[in-house]
């Protein structure tokens, strides 16, 4: 028997169930799924520091459990001493396994370290997708505080196939997704 992570099992068993009953979907194809989580870190202080994007590295693919890789700048800014292919952050894609083990440390370990957490906002883009903007890396126990020379954020783009936001947003909340109880 191979492994599936415990979000993968919650998916076939209670959100696929779940949502065919809430929206009415005749087949399980059309069941809206996770196609994948982008963990992304902007590091504008790169300019001045090189090192900065190589610590980031380290940090979000200690996050995601995947190799991160570095971004590049597409243009010259001369008012930001910005010149064209210069790293400034950080991104990495987690599909299949890693992105249920991912979402599940976040869900699970991550939020409830927030401080003074009172639910994500309940704002996706018009396609089903939701980005999480996080103001801390440290709510990640992988991260070693004794190691950390700066507090930095990221964003997590959660992609999604469903079609509506309202599809997008019932599949993260039967993922248990804690969302504001207000608009």
């Amino acid at each position: 028997m191979e492994y599936m992570p415990a979000m993968k099992k919650k998916y076939y068993k209670e959100v696929i169930p779940a949502l065919k009953k809430e929206f009415g979907y005749k087949s399980v194809m059309q069941v809206p799924r996770l196609q994948k989580i982008v963990i992304n870190q902007g590091i504008g202080e790169a300019v001045a520091d090189k090192k900065l994007v190589d610590i980031g590295v380290g940090e979000i693919t200690t996050i995601a459990g995947q190799k991160a890789v570095q971004t590049k700048s597409k243009k010259d800014i001369s008012n930001f001493k910005l010149r064209k292919d210069m790293p400034i952050g950080v991104t990495v894609t987690l599909r299949r396994n890693g992105m249920y083990e991912f979402l599940e440390r976040l869900i699970r370990v991550a939020m409830p370290r927030i401080r003074d957490f009172n639910g994500n906002k309940n704002k996706l883009d018009g396609h089903g997708n939701y980005t999480l903007g996080i103001t801390e890396q440290i709510i990640f126990p992988e991260i070693n505080l004794d190691k950390i020379n700066k507090i930095q954020g990221l964003q997590i783009s959660f992609v999604s196939s469903a079609q509506t936001d309202e599809e997008g947003l019932a599949l993260l909340k039967a993922f248990g997704m804690p969302f504001k109880k207000n608009k």
